[in-house]
């Protein structure tokens, strides 16, 4: 039985974007601002970044990045601090020091770091490239061409079923898909406890407590079977989960450059 741990678990703080509750959760209304941030993992083997967040020019100039109409949808509040590169710099880091790039999906708000880190081996869920150039409609606006660019460019590694990145159990790339074919979620086993960061598998604590899919799943079914598979891991893991852009979650747990080890 592999026995490893990560050394740190850093989230790096990030912009917000601010929705329709009902574009995220079935039930609900108003508006609500949700975080979208990338964790950094220490492992002796090498540095890994899970989610690379919006564009960082996004943060300034979101006109420029994404287009007046989708910009305006997105209502993107931070500042320049909470650039990714910014960041990492913050917590003394560079971007040439991250070896590793686990992105839980192609959406453009968990990848529009992905440039900062060219020599980086990088890790896709199966099936998700492809889907990522044909997607549904309902989709395809999350998906921007500059990106795909990008991801063309790199070292990419799509991963089928679950994948032990160091080979030691420590960081573990885990299959849940339905949000898209190729969603991934990380668990990341420290001394001290363990995480599930969920990526978009689940989007919010209570689509987790009600068994919601995401309204705009790419496989509703897949979806809740992903979101359940969650859960029972928080359960036989005695895990923590970490859900990427859950308001509560965010304000719960630490923050860069605080961290858990």
């Amino acid at each position: 039985m592999n026995n490893g741990h990560a050394r740190r678990l850093w989230a790096l703080d990030s912009p917000t974007l601010t929705v329709q509750s009902e574009t995220l959760l079935y039930g609900t209304s108003g508006e609500i601002t949700i975080p979208v941030p990338s964790f950094l993992i220490e492992h002796p083997k090498g540095l890994v970044l899970f989610d690379t967040g919006l564009h960082p020019d996004a943060i300034e100039d979101p006109e420029k990045v994404y287009g007046a109409d989708l910009a305006a949808n997105l209502r993107i509040g931070g500042t320049a601090d909470q650039r990714l590169d910014r960041q990492l710099q913050a917590i003394g880091y560079k971007a040439s020091d991250i070896t590793h790039v686990v992105s839980s999906h192609g959406h453009f708000d968990h990848t529009g770091g992905l440039f900062l880190f060219p020599e980086a081996k990088h890790y896709f869920g199966d099936g998700e490239l492809r889907y990522a150039n044909w997607p549904d409609p309902i989709q395809k606006f999350v998906y921007r061409e500059e990106v795909l660019d990008v991801i063309r460019r790199l070292d990419v590694r799509e991963v089928s079923g679950d994948f032990d990145v160091f080979g030691d159990g420590a960081v573990t790339i885990l299959a849940t898909p339905g949000h898209t074919p190729g969603e991934v979620s990380l668990i990341v086993h420290l001394k001290s406890r363990t995480f599930i960061l969920t990526g978009d598998a689940i989007h919010l604590r209570a689509a987790m407590e009600q068994e919601y899919h995401f309204p705009i799943d790419a496989d509703t079914t897949g979806a809740l079977r992903s979101l359940r598979r969650l859960k029972y891991l928080k359960e036989s893991l005695d895990a923590t989960v970490w859900i990427s852009h859950d308001p509560d979650d965010w304000a719960e747990f630490a923050h860069a450059p605080g961290f858990y080890e």
